[in-house]
């Protein structure tokens, strides 16, 4: 009886942590009126994460929980749209909407016609699925007719409802299908680039791409510490109790369901009031928090809508108003190329400075050669320069050619900085490296890498340390570091004995770290955090590792073929062997160890088809990696058990052909019950 009542006061515990933390994020994205601290939010959720973890039976779909993110088995499968999500027909003058607006007026003649007018953000456009109430799938627009399954990393976007709120007075819709367009600030697009930029990686040419490129990723709980968000502004189905004759009542609706609507959505009665809003809008662009490069005008009443109707790509009830873009012409100075951790190569405009935008430029990414070669660009020519999304400059197009014609940009052979050679990765069809692991360029960021938190977590070992102890001489690599002595901080800026023997015991705790952290640290090319953790625990030692073979690592659930080789590539370089060599002589454990409860299931191999009633599929994969099992995606003769829950697929009739051990939902909890 005590152990029945504790177990519903869990369940009334998490119930009410998973309505608090949605009524917080309903108030902070969609009314903007919160009444917590970011501080107080984490606090409630990983509360609730701990008890989700603790009681798993109790987690839903739908829980707040879910927006940490997780890792995909695979890239998101291809879905139809409902309702086609058409591209809008854009205008980029006052004369060309003024036509656009004559043409409506006449085909509705003589009737009134209001119009809705929003801010074109300049995002990533996606549709959002829901039955009863809760979200069952998001998806990106694709060619507007089927899109890609992006439903895990949309979880993600804490400004999406999982859940709709009921403050709607005809109640939750038996399904609704919204669209609505995914952005990142530029605040946040700064930092991220910042980030990627220490850390060797290729830059986002603006936030659009960044945002496209984070709902895209297998892993979302990347997607999620990104902070996108969700701005709804229209729907292709909506099945509810009592029809909606507007957009203007489709937006309200919206809103009281918990979606997130643009505050500045505006209902315009005329043309004068349309141009007004765009011209207020065309002076406050700066001032945003997300880009906008135009406004969207649609004509309000649904039944106006149907009377005008459609081409084949473009609704004729609603056209994109642009914004002109900040531009100015100038003269590019000279290319200086950028190398980052990993050796990628980045091509940089040096320009004769001008201002765009109210802002001083005389630097602008080209981001990769590829581009260079698209420009056509050489040194001395004119060009157009454009402040991308208002955030990062953007060489648009050559004006003019230099006189005399002026030089033209190759790749290097080799590396600006080291002399190394310089080769084309086969996994990026953009990138150029330099392959010398021993550029100070790359060793410089690679032992920032190296000492960082969540690799090494050398607490004291940042980029101001590494550059000095670089500059004297002090570390040529990664191994040098434990080479060093407290004599040798004493010679740095703001050293002092006591912080010179804080370093040092950093730096000897660090031995201790396991083998993940350190595979991590040594910055393998497509090997990240995630990656690094699925080896050592397969492997459990580096030696195993070094020696292993593509096939070997392919085989491993969640590697991939890229991924494969880059490791083979990495252990194969006679440099990294010496390294390695060093690193064991220093003292380095470089070992994994072993969960005391993660043999049970050693060695077997298990696949999942259908529904589990008290455990979610990731949640079940999760469960039998931590008792030592590996989770397939595929059914062959070299699974041990297929876990069939309800309404299982195409892989359950496999399973039965080929003679597999097929167990159901509960024999499955008995074999993993700890």
């Amino acid at each position: 009886m005590e152990k029945k009542k504790a177990n519903i006061k869990v369940q009334k515990e998490v119930q009410r942590l998973q309505h608090e933390l949605e009524a917080h994020n309903y108030r902070y994205y969609v009314l903007n009126q919160p009444v917590i601290s970011d501080k107080e939010y984490d606090d409630l959720l990983k509360r609730l994460i701990k008890l989700e973890e603790e009681h798993p039976q109790l987690q839903t779909s739908h829980s707040p929980s879910q927006r940490i993110g997780s890792l995909a088995k695979s890239a998101g499968t291809t879905v139809r749209h409902r309702v086609k999500m058409f591209s809008l027909d854009n205008t980029y003058s006052l004369e060309e909407f003024k036509d656009w607006q004559k043409r409506v007026a006449k085909a509705l003649a003589p009737q009134k016609i209001e119009y809705v007018v929003e801010l074109k953000i300049d995002g990533v456009s996606a549709a959002l699925t829901y039955r009863r109430g809760v979200f069952v799938m998001g998806a990106t627009r694709g060619d507007g007719t089927t899109g890609e399954d992006v439903s895990h990393s949309l979880k993600t976007v804490r400004s999406i409802p999982l859940r709709l709120r009921g403050a709607a007075s005809q109640g939750t819709p038996e399904l609704i299908d919204v669209r609505g367009e995914i952005y990142m600030t530029k605040r946040d697009f700064v930092g991220l680039n910042n980030k990627r930029k220490k850390a060797g990686d290729v830059l986002f040419a603006n936030p659009r791409n960044a945002t496209g490129g984070s709902l895209k990723l297998l892993d979302s709980r990347i997607t999620a510490q990104r902070h996108l968000h969700c701005f709804i502004h229209s729907f292709g189905v909506y099945k509810g109790t009592e029809p909606i004759s507007s957009h203007w009542e489709f937006l309200q609706k919206a809103q009281a369901f918990g979606f997130c609507i643009n505050p500045h959505s505006r209902l315009c009665h005329s043309l004068d009031e349309i141009v007004a809003f765009y011209n207020e809008f065309l002076d406050k662009r700066n001032d945003l928090e997300y880009e906008v490069d135009g406004v969207v005008v649609k004509v309000n009443s649904f039944a106006q809508r149907n009377e005008l109707g459609e081409t084949l790509k473009s609704p004729r009830w609603a056209v994109a108003f642009k914004f002109p873009a900040h531009q100015a012409t100038t003269f590019l100075k000279d290319i200086s190329i950028q190398v980052g951790r990993t050796g990628v190569l980045t091509p940089v405009a040096e320009l004769e400075p001008v201002e765009c935008g109210g802002v001083i430029i005389s630097r602008a990414t080209l981001h990769n050669f590829d581009e260079v070669t698209r420009l056509g660009i050489k040194i001395r020519d004119k060009v157009l320069l454009e402040r991308a999304g208002d955030v990062i400059p953007k060489i648009i197009k050559v004006i003019a050619h230099g006189k005399p014609l002026g030089r033209t940009i190759q790749v290097p052979q080799r590396c600006p900085v080291c002399g190394g050679a310089v080769m084309k990765d086969k996994s990026d069809r953009v990138a150029y490296r330099c392959i010398n692991l021993s550029c100070p360029k790359q060793i410089e960021r690679r032992l920032v890498h190296f000492a960082s938190r969540p690799a090494m977590d050398i607490n004291g070992l940042g980029e101001v340390v590494v550059t000095q102890l670089l500059d004297k001489g002090l570390v040529k690599d990664l191994a040098d570091i434990y080479d060093l002595r407290v004599d040798n901080f004493l010679g740095l800026a703001l050293f002092k004995e006591k912080k010179a023997q804080n370093l040092m015991r950093a730096i000897e705790q660090s031995k201790q770290q396991p083998l993940s952290r350190f595979l991590f640290g040594l910055g393998i090319l497509n090997i990240g955090e995630k990656a690094s953790q699925i080896l050592a625990d397969k492997f459990g030692h580096i030696d195993r590792i070094m020696d292993a073979t593509e096939p070997q690592l392919e085989a491993i659930d969640e590697m991939g073929s890229v991924m494969a080789a880059s490791v083979v590539a990495f252990f194969k370089q006679a440099e990294t062997r010496k390294l390695i060599a060093r690193f064991k002589k220093a003292g380095l454990h470089m070992t994994q160890p072993l969960d005391p409860v993660g043999q049970k299931l050693h060695g077997m191999k298990f696949v999942f088809t259908g529904e589990m009633p008290e455990i979610s599929r990731a949640q079940a994969s999760a469960l039998v990696k931590k008792l030592g099992g590996d989770v397939l995606s595929s059914v062959s003769k070299n699974v041990n058990f297929v876990v069939a829950g309800a309404h299982p697929g195409s892989k359950f009739k496999k399973a039965q052909a080929l003679g597999l051990k097929i167990i159901d939902a509960k024999q499955f909890e008995e074999m993993t019950h700890e």
